[in-house]
């Protein structure tokens, strides 16, 4: 019998809309990794009597990972919810409160009067340290379940679970079940869920599910055996069909990305990298370098926005400029051999076009974006695209696009 799990996520700004609920969907990820069921997720606003409700029904499940509400203001009132849930009262915790004090000493601050609720607990609570931040976690029993209560703040969630939680759950669950991530870029979710249609409806022992991070779709095999080691070798043969199915698009696995996937081509064959950018305005350069390391193949990022800066930094002939416009086939092959001269780079991936939302014609209507590649030794190639929606999802098409074209050139494609 399956062992079950739940979420609650607690704040007002999270039932408001002002705030997304990235925790939930990365807390279900790890519960479920772990060989738990999770079947049911909560979002309720700070009102203690509403969460005292929403933990004693979710006390039928082994264990309740529980978010928010552990702050110092007067909203926080998760800690004292937990302590009405189990009819205790809240008793403070020296230890803790020491440990909020130093806190506050290493960045030159005194803790405030309101800090010191923060190491009050519900009697009997086993409290959970937290190495990064003001506010401890703790964990009781209610009913059946094991409830883990975090802060809110992912890092300081994140740690905790690390750090605490999933070391005590994971002893306890005897897995019989395994999950493979694959990444993917370059299809939408819909010829995606296509093209693995027969694999799910003929493998009865796997669960693919889809998860949309524009534009990145994440292909989760999630499979079931009789023990997690027949469990793991389902996923990972239903995963080889998978990616055969798919191609080309799956990048990688678990948590990587796709500027990550073309940092690691590029380091595998040793090769460098130049980027010209127009209408992205650097955001290439910023999927690029939010990749540790990319220090050592990205040599040159120049957001060339005006004519005047294509000419001037690039060298593109003003000429190409006044013969085809700015956003042209021809501009960006300049664009892109000019930024690999600069920074005698093995490539060089330029884009210029039009993202809106005016400046479109109906020659070349919003939407259209030309890239262009430069190879050391090779002819430079050209790429016309048109891509539809507002101004940011052009912008992000545009850049992804141009890092596929790098990563292609770098595999030998």
């Amino acid at each position: 019998m399956a062992v079950t799990a739940a979420i609650l996520s607690i704040g007002t700004e999270l039932t408001r809309g002002e705030l997304v609920n990235t925790n939930a969907a990365w807390l279900a990820e790890r519960l479920t990794a772990l060989g738990l069921e999770v079947i049911e997720q909560r979002t309720v606003d700070d009102d203690r009597a509403r969460i005292v409700a929403a933990l004693e029904s979710l006390a039928s499940h082994r264990f309740v990972v529980v978010t928010g509400g552990l702050g110092p203001t007067s909203d926080d009132v998760t800690t004292a919810a937990a302590a009405d849930a189990l009819g205790v009262e809240l008793v403070r915790d020296q230890a803790s409160l020491e440990a909020i004090e130093r806190r506050f000493a290493t960045i030159n601050r005194t803790m405030t009067p309101s800090n010191a609720k923060q190491a009050d607990f519900p009697r009997g609570a086993t409290i959970l340290s937290n190495p990064i931040g003001t506010a401890p976690g703790f964990a009781i029993r209610l009913g059946a379940a094991r409830i883990y209560f975090t802060p809110g703040v992912p890092s300081e969630m994140r740690r905790m679970w690390e750090g605490h939680i999933e070391p005590a759950i994971a002893p306890s669950v005897e897995r019989r079940s395994h999950q493979v991530r694959l990444r993917t870029f370059g299809m939408p979710e819909s010829q995606v869920g296509e093209k693995l249609a027969t694999i799910e409806a003929e493998e009865k022992l796997v669960t693919i599910g889809y998860r949309a991070t524009f534009p990145e779709i994440e292909v989760k095999v999630l499979a079931r055996g009789d023990s997690e080691s027949a469990a793991e070798a389902t996923a990972a043969r239903v995963a080889d069909r998978v990616r055969n199915a798919l191609g080309a698009i799956v990048f990688g696995e678990g948590e990587e990305t796709y500027p990550a996937h073309v940092g690691r081509t590029l380091r595998a064959r040793g090769l460098t990298l130049a980027i010209a950018e127009s209408c992205t305005g650097g955001l290439v350069g910023q999927l690029v370098t939010s990749v540790p390391g990319s220090s050592e193949y990205l040599l040159f990022d120049a957001v060339t926005y005006s004519n005047a800066s294509k000419i001037d930094v690039l060298g593109v002939n003003g000429e190409l400029i006044r013969a085809y416009g700015a956003v042209s086939a021809e501009v960006a092959s300049a664009m892109a051999d000019g930024a690999r001269r600069i920074a005698d780079a093995d490539l060089a991936v330029a884009i210029t076009g039009i993202a809106g939302p005016g400046g479109g014609t109906d020659e070349k209507p919003v939407g259209t974006v030309f890239l262009a590649l430069a190879r050391k030794g090779a002819p430079t190639t050209a790429h016309p695209m048109k891509f539809g929606g507002d101004r940011e999802r052009i912008r992000v098409l545009s850049a992804y696009n141009a890092l596929r074209l790098v990563a292609e050139a770098a595999s030998g494609r």
